[in-house]
């Protein structure tokens, strides 16, 4: 949790220099957020593919642990979809969007806000840092109520970072590889789901 804090602060900190005007040349923070955004993305890949955990992963457990990920997506875009039902005045890619972070705030913000506009990228980054945190509060209710697998759900992307401590001590260790496997997929899933949202949509 502190780190989900520690990143909200910064973003509450730069909406304020920026309210405030006081920064010389603060009108290039766009293509410093696209240099941002590329070195980021080139830093997730060479993460992804420094840990080989997902291929033992897959050794290890059974081919239905591929449907974890399928179903934290399918029921956070039905969830966005029934948001979106909810707002009526927002555009449905712009929900969908938002919900397609997966609670990965860092990356889906910057996108939102280079392929969208920048309060849709505030929004996206509240948004999944409010599903973040909503894990770490919630883990031991969640298991308690749902099983092992719902922290896991609950935290999408977040589920092989930040979410894993919690995960793997009150669901257990197994269920940590899971998130870890489920949280790749939904790493590598992020990109590629918002760039297709606000391309065709």
């Amino acid at each position: 949790m502190k780190g989900s804090l520690i990143i909200l602060g910064f973003f509450l900190s730069g909406v304020l220099l920026g309210r405030l005007d006081i920064i010389p040349g603060a009108d290039q923070a766009g293509a410093l957020a696209s240099w941002a955004l590329y070195m980021l993305l080139f830093v997730v890949g060479m993460g992804i593919g420094f840990d080989t955990r997902s291929f033992r992963i897959l050794r290890e457990l059974h081919v239905k642990v591929a449907l974890v990920p399928l179903f934290v997506g399918i029921g956070t875009l039905g969830g966005s979809l029934a948001a979106w039902a909810l707002l009526g005045d927002m555009p449905l890619r712009d929900v969908l969007g938002v919900g397609a972070g997966f609670g990965y705030y860092s990356l889906s913000s910057i996108m939102i806000t280079k392929m969208g506009d920048a309060a849709l990228g505030s929004m996206a980054l509240i948004a999944n840092i409010s599903r973040e945190l909503a894990t770490l509060l919630a883990a031991p209710l969640l298991v308690r109520l749902f099983g092992g697998l719902a922290p896991v759900m609950a935290g999408g992307a977040t589920s092989m970072d930040t979410s894993l401590p919690i995960i793997a001590r009150y669901a257990g260790e197994r269920y940590g590889i899971i998130a870890v496997f489920s949280g790749m997929v939904l790493t590598v899933a992020v990109p590629i789901l918002v760039t297709a949202i606000f391309t065709w949509m």
